[in-house]
C-alpha cells in the first residue's frame, strides 16, 4: 500500500509540473493579412463611407491606398491636380454618390427656341470640320492615343526589394494578406523594387509601421513597410536597386519587409512581377 501510495503522490506532482510548464507558455501570434496586423487594425487601417478628413502627414496616395482606389480616380472626383496637394482637415470624397459630388455636377437644359437658329448655323459652319476632318482635332486625337499608351505602360524591370525568406504570402481574400512579407534582421537593406518617385513616407497608416510608397508609372504603385529607418524623401525620384530604407518591425511582430505593388489601385501578386529566386 505505502509503494502505490508513493506512485500516486509522484504522478500527481509531474502532472502539475507539466501544466504549471504549458500555462508559462505563450501562443504564437497570428499574422494577419497587412503583415502581422490584428483583425481590428487591419478593418481600422481601410477607409470607407461616403468621404474621409484629411490629418497631418497623409498624402492623397496614402489616402487612396487605403480606400483600395486608384489615385486618378480620388483626384478627379474632388477636382484635385497634379501633383495633388492636399491639406490637414480637408475633406476628401470617396465615392461618386455623395450628396456634395451630386451637387457640383452641371444640369444640361433643353435648348430653348431662340437658340435653334444659332444652333443650325453652328452646325453648317462646322460640317466641313465634322466630315472633311478638322487637323486641330487629329492632333488631339493623337494626343489623347499617346496618353492612352503610356497608361498602360509597364515596368521593363522588377527586382526584390530585400534578402530573406518569404514568411508570408498574397492573397486576394477580403482580409487576405495583399502582399508577402519577408524575414531578416534589424538594418537589413530595403530597395525599390523599380524606377520611380516616393510619393509618400510615414506612419500614418495604420499597420504599416515607417512605409514607403513608390510610384512607378500611372498603373504601378509599390510599398514598403514596417521599416526602422527611411533613407528617403517624398518627391525624391529613385532608380531599381537604390536603398530606400532599412528593415525593421515598425507595427509588426517581427522583424520583417511587408512589400505590395498596387495596379490602378488594386492589390495584385507581387511574385507576379518579381524575378524567380
Amino acid at each position: 500500500m505505502m509503494s502505490s501510495t508513493f506512485y500516486r503522490f509522484v504522478v500527481s506532482i509531474s502532472l502539475l509540473a507539466i501544466l504549471g510548464a504549458c500555462a508559462r507558455h505563450e501562443p504564437a501570434p497570428v499574422v494577419g493579412g497587412f503583415a502581422a496586423t490584428p483583425l481590428s487594425q487591419q478593418v481600422k487601417n481601410s477607409i470607407t463611407g461616403t468621404y474621409y478628413t484629411v490629418k497631418k502627414g497623409e498624402t492623397l496616395y496614402s489616402i487612396a491606398w487605403r480606400a483600395d482606389t486608384d489615385v486618378r480616380s480620388l483626384a478627379k472626383l474632388n477636382n484635385i491636380s497634379a501633383p495633388y496637394h492636399i491639406y490637414p482637415g480637408q475633406k476628401i470624397f470617396l465615392s461618386a454618390t455623395s450628396p456634395q459630388v451630386s451637387k457640383n455636377k452641371g444640369v444640361t437644359k433643353a435648348p430653348s427656341q431662340n437658340n435653334k437658329t444659332v444652333t443650325k448655323k453652328s452646325l453648317a459652319q462646322n460640317s466641313k470640320q465634322a466630315y472633311g476632318g478638322d487637323e486641330n482635332a487629329q492632333k488631339t486625337n493623337d494626343n489623347r492615343t499617346s496618353s492612352d499608351r503610356s497608361f498602360s505602360q509597364k515596368i521593363g524591370e522588377w527586382q526584390w526589394p530585400a534578402k530573406g525568406k518569404i514568411i508570408g504570402t498574397f492573397s486576394s481574400a477580403p482580409q487576405g494578406n495583399k502582399g508577402i512579407d519577408i524575414a531578416g534582421s534589424i538594418g537589413n537593406d530595403i530597395y525599390a523594387a523599380a524606377d520611380g518617385r516616393v510619393v509618400y513616407v510615414g506612419d500614418a497608416l495604420r499597420g504599416y509601421g515607417k512605409l514607403v510608397i513608390i510610384k512607378h508609372n500611372d498603373d504601378y504603385l509599390s510599398a514598403y513597410a514596417h521599416n526602422d529607418k527611411i533613407l528617403v524623401k517624398e518627391k525624391q525620384s529613385v532608380d531599381a536597386g537604390d536603398i530606400i530604407a532599412k528593415m525593421g518591425d515598425t507595427d509588426a511582430q517581427r522583424v520583417m519587409l511587408h512589400f505590395e505593388v498596387r495596379f490602378r489601385g488594386k492589390s495584385v501578386n507581387p511574385l507576379k512581377y518579381l524575378p524567380r529566386k
